[in-house]
């Protein structure tokens, strides 16, 4: 099962009659912040805390085409976290073909209430642990 589904709608496409590219940005970002939230940290939470968490870099390559009524499974997986940055990857496929029609990796890291850089091992020790859990669970699995 997906870690995240989104059903693509009518708006979301062009005249051409496939998914503009925007939106798969947007669908990472949703997916992202349903990890987030799976983990129990969600934007919401963080945002409380004074943390934000900027895009420092997109990297992404779009396999095959999407349609309204396409519904889009997105899984998503933690593969780097260094404390500071946060790189996570994404592949997306069409859920009744199962072909893969996006993969991609953000990258980003958390800013404090001041607008610096936050060492969340440090300043924020319990979203720090739930994210090193997190990518280390993802490391073991890629290993077997």
């Amino acid at each position: 099962m997906a870690d995240y589904i989104h059903q693509v709608y009518y708006y979301e496409t062009d005249k051409m009659g496939i998914t503009h590219h925007s939106n798969y940005i947007r669908w990472m970002e949703e997916a992202r912040s349903q990890m987030l939230e799976n983990m129990g940290w969600p934007y919401d939470r963080l945002e409380r805390l004074g943390l934000v968490s900027p895009v420092l870099a997109i990297n992404c390559k779009y396999k095959e085409s999407t349609t309204y009524p396409h519904r889009i499974g997105v899984d998503v997986r933690i593969k780097e976290y260094s404390g500071v940055r946060l790189t996570v990857e994404y592949n997306m496929y069409n859920m009744a073909t199962g072909n893969t029609v996006f993969t991609g990796t953000s990258e980003h890291c958390f800013l404090n209430k001041s607008g610096k850089v936050a060492r969340l091992k440090k300043e924020f020790p319990e979203f720090h642990q739930a994210l090193q859990r997190v990518y280390e669970a993802e490391k073991a699995k890629g290993a077997e």
